[in-house]
């Protein structure tokens, strides 16, 4: 097993991906349309935009975060999203991105910035706004630029930081003609200089180690933001912020900005409780909030048509009244308890429902994306040929499709690494490695060695063989060779050749090695998000009743309707197909390839097969990266790789196989970035083995690399032309592709939970949030705006209650009341009824025309009906 020791050069946090071949003349014709053609339209921000005239003035929002803060202190190795979200509202972001990513001057904090000298060295000049000051009346000044410089220049490891990236090109920062000016001086030309400075902190957190190391961990006394930090709150998991009595721009709209911890399994309860206002949310529960507003008051209280009972049909209630009712005592308490269950169960999931209302869902697409990593270290696909035959067997629309389509967001698959649509470096590359395709696939693998033929030697068990670091202790003879094939290498060999610096690690091992890894790896890869609560008691009560009649029907999970109109929650212990591993609503389960359908069987090479290792995460929230891992499992059945899915917990994830490269294949997302020379670089840098046997890899968990890609990444972060700067990320993306180490898929989406009278708040996209005009939409003039109308009013929400809307009020007024009747009432038969209407149609009609029974009561009228 490999062992992973701390890089002394740490990294941005915010990073991409992974290396890159091919040749300079082929490459420079990929994606090399103007920047109008190469960009891709971006999916809009959904914030609800509010002019600041229409926000009430006041109130408190609850915003729901996964954990209170770990550190305060965004340079350290633990920060996260919770540190980002105080950071923002507290202290100076001297440039903002907007919602396409590019940095904006901020001018509540500059008045100008800009690169005043080229020659000879490059000098950046800041003029500071005139009334900007610390919380404890201090102006921002040159003296907090060289504090944070001194800290997170690298030069100092007494410091314990996280990042350093640009800081160290810097030589020196001094006052300018004023003390609202400061010059910056580089050593080296700098392209992301917009990045520093942002966050700012005060001279007193960054001037000495132990400020910075330990008391910004907890606390922030001097802050410059529309916000200051009150209180952390660990018993309540609550951090609050009010607003910075000292703030020299427009005063916060909210009197109090509430971070709650919650966690993703448990918002869908604390949203319909109310005791949240916004709350990123996973796809089932953006689902129920969907199906509950488009059912509103429309239904009077009537049967839903998903949850808990919904998927009972005339049939199951048929049985189960039978046995309610029959002789048989015992089975009769036994069926009467179970109904009674399942009835409330109905019964409490209406009354959550009836809470969602108050919400909606703003969508748009993340700034991250996910990709498929191949660890090029060892075993098969250390030769670049395998690689490439996985990308090309891949069909990249239908995974984008698989998450997104039923989000109703574009299932576009991504074109960079380095870049997202909409953003002005981004331009599609993959053009570099060509897009799916069978034959080539197979090609490339024939060329490799990996044939049909060679898998005859030894049998190869239908249920998988070992791969992956076990795979790699093969003898020699498998190993993948580098070179030599068929005639059809010939192009290859040719473009591998002409990429000097090429470099595969593990190609020149001489014993075993040491992989050394970034120091903090899990703060720079989006780990698998908990899922939202899967309602298990509730489901588990409603399916007793199936439960209890399996002896008289088929297996619970085989009707293909209730699959559909089901909850996603609703599927996550449901039978067939690989455990875990489902998708969003509405997405159909990727179908097992026939066996003919296989292109080239099972393929070997001397005797060993070619079976790849694929670890994917095991806990709640990674359903879709599971169906996605599954749909990749077929898609390489058909070209002839075996794979072993090997699911992990998330917390062993990352830490113990990612960073460790202990897989062949893995699913994981990597942040979106406005900086690409910088933050990329990391992320595709060439492993570098050291004097004492070690692999420094910092980012690149797969571990494949070139001296030319590093080039053009220096080359581009020492550019100052901003065009000349893209062209050379976008050369690097292209051999980033071409070196098939890593396969970009999809976008991740972003969904949001937002109480409807929430403006300028939701999906925010790469928009940096304006803290200060977040609110409540001001109430309308007349009785229907009067506080204290919206009965999920709690003391922390008291603006979002005097906005909600009357007609958002009357559809409550209907629903609330359905979950307090009995769904046990008796309806008596209409003595006009047919006695020869079969069952299952005096059922549906029943449930047509009952307005105030849940689908299961009104399948048991009809029962009655019939049996009458």
């Amino acid at each position: 097993m490999f062992q992973v020791r701390a890089r002394a050069r740490a990294t941005r946090t915010a990073a991409l991906l992974t290396s890159g071949v091919l040749a300079v003349s082929v490459l420079a014709g990929c994606g090399s349309g103007g920047d109008e053609e190469n960009r891709s339209r971006a999916v809009p921000v959904d914030i609800a935009p509010a002019d600041r005239s229409r926000t009430a003035d006041g109130g408190s929002l609850r915003w729901a975060v996964d954990a209170l803060p770990t550190t305060l202190n965004a340079f350290q190795a633990d920060a996260d999203a919770a540190t980002a979200r105080v950071v923002g509202a507290v202290l100076p972001a001297l440039f903002t991105l907007d919602d396409r990513g590019r940095p904006r001057m901020n001018p509540d904090y500059l008045e100008s910035a800009e690169i005043v000298e080229r020659e000879p060295q490059q000098v950046v000049l800041y003029k500071l706004h005139q009334e900007a000051v610390w919380s404890d009346g201090r102006e921002i000044g040159a003296p907090d630029f060289v504090a944070q410089w001194r800290a997170l220049s690298g030069k100092d490891s007494a410091y314990w930081t996280a990042r350093n990236a640009g800081y160290e090109r810097i030589q020196k920062i001094e006052r300018g003609a004023s003390d609202l000016e400061v010059r910056v001086t580089f050593s080296k030309p700098y392209t992301d200089w917009e990045a520093l400075f942002t966050p700012l902190y005060p001279k007193e957190v960054m001037g000495s180690p132990d400020a910075f190391n330990d008391g910004a961990r907890t606390k922030l006394t001097q802050t410059a933001g529309p916000f200051r930090l009150k209180t952390v709150d660990t018993k309540t998991g609550t951090a609050t912020l009010d607003r910075n009595p000292r703030w020299w721009g427009k005063v916060a709209k909210l009197d109090t900005l509430v971070l709650r911890a919650v966690p993703r399994k448990d918002r869908a309860a604390a949203l319909a409780g109310g005791s949240l206002d916004v709350a990123e949310v996973e796809p089932s529960t953006a689902d129920r909030i969907t199906r509950a507003a488009r059912q509103g008051g429309a239904d009077q209280g009537g049967p839903l048509s998903h949850g808990p009972g919904a998927q009972v049909t005339a049939a199951d209630a048929i049985r189960s009244w039978a046995l309610a009712y029959g002789s048989d005592k015992a089975k009769a308490a036994e069926e009467r308890a179970a109904r009674k269950a399942a009835q409330e169960a109905a019964a409490a999931y209406a009354a959550e429902q009836a809470g969602l209302r108050r919400y909606t869902v703003r969508k748009t697409l993340e700034p991250a994306y996910t990709q498929l990593a191949l660890n090029g270290e060892t075993g098969p696909l250390a030769d670049e040929r395998v690689r490439r035959a996985v990308a090309r067997a891949l069909d990249r629309r239908e995974l984008a499709e698989t998450v997104l389509g039923p989000l109703g967001l574009p299932a576009q698959p991504v074109g960079s690494h380095l870049a997202l649509a909409g953003q002005d470096a981004y331009a599609d590359s993959s053009g570099a490695l060509g897009s799916q395709d069978t034959q080539e696939a197979l090609a490339l693998l024939a060329d490799a060695g990996w044939t049909k033929a060679g898998a005859r030697a030894t049998a190869t068990p239908e249920d998988g063989t070992k791969a992956g670091a076990e795979a790699s202790k093969a003898p020699a003879s498998a190993s993948p060779s580098p070179s030599g094939g068929s005639p059809a290498a010939g192009a290859r060999a040719a473009d591998r050749a002409s990429d000097e610096g090429l470099y595969i690690v593990g190609d020149d091992k001489g014993g075993a090695r040491t992989v050394r890894a970034d120091s903090a790896p899990g703060t720079h890869v989006l780990a698998p998000a908990p899922a939202p609560a899967v309602h298990s008691a509730l489901l588990r009560q409603a399916r007793a009743l199936t439960e209890a009649l399996a002896d008289a029907k088929p297996a619970a999970g085989t009707d293909g309707a209730a699959a559909e109109d089901g909850a996603a929650g609703d599927r996550s212990d449901a039978q067939g197909g690989a455990p875990g591993a489902y998708a969003p609503r509405g997405t159909a389960a990727a179908p097992a390839p026939a066996p003919d359908k296989a292109a080239a069987g099972p393929l070997g090479k001397d005797g060993q097969p070619l079976s790849l290792r694929f670890v994917l995460p095991s806990g709640p929230g990674s359903e879709a990266l599971r169906t996605v891992g599954d749909k990749i499992v077929g898609m390489l059945d058909r070209i002839g790789i075996r794979t072993e899915i090997v699911k992990v917990s998330d917390d062993s994830f990352f830490k113990d196989h990612i960073a460790s490269g202990d897989y062949d294949l893995a699913l994981y997302s990597w942040p979106g970035t406005a900086y690409p020379a910088t933050d990329g670089r990391p992320i595709f840098a060439k492993p570098e083995p050291a004097t004492d046997g070690s692999l420094l890899v910092e980012q690149n968990y797969t571990r494949v690399g070139t001296d030319h890609i590093d080039q053009l990444f220096e080359q581009a972060a020492a550019e100052l032309d901003e065009k000349a700067s893209r062209d050379l990320v976008r050369q690097a993306d292209a051999r980033i592709w071409a070196a098939a180490g890593s396969i970009p898929l999809y976008q991740r989406p972003q969904l949001v939970a937002v109480r409807k009278t929430v403006v300028n708040a939701g999906a925010f996209g790469f928009l940096t949030p304006r803290y200060e005009d977040i609110g409540f939409r001001a109430p309308e003039k007349g009785p229907e705006g009067s506080p204290g109308a919206s009965p999920e009013k709690s003391p922390g929400a008291s603006a979002g209650a005097q906005g909600e809307e009357s007609a958002e009020k009357a559809g409550e007024k209907s629903t609330e009341a359905s979950p307090g009747k009995s769904p046990d009432k008796s309806t008596e038969a209409s003595p006009g009824k047919s006695p020869e209407k079969s069952a299952a149609k005096a059922a549906d009609e029943a449930a047509d025309k009952t307005g105030d029974k849940t689908g299961e009561k009104a399948a048991d009228e009809a029962a009655e009906e019939s049996s009458e």
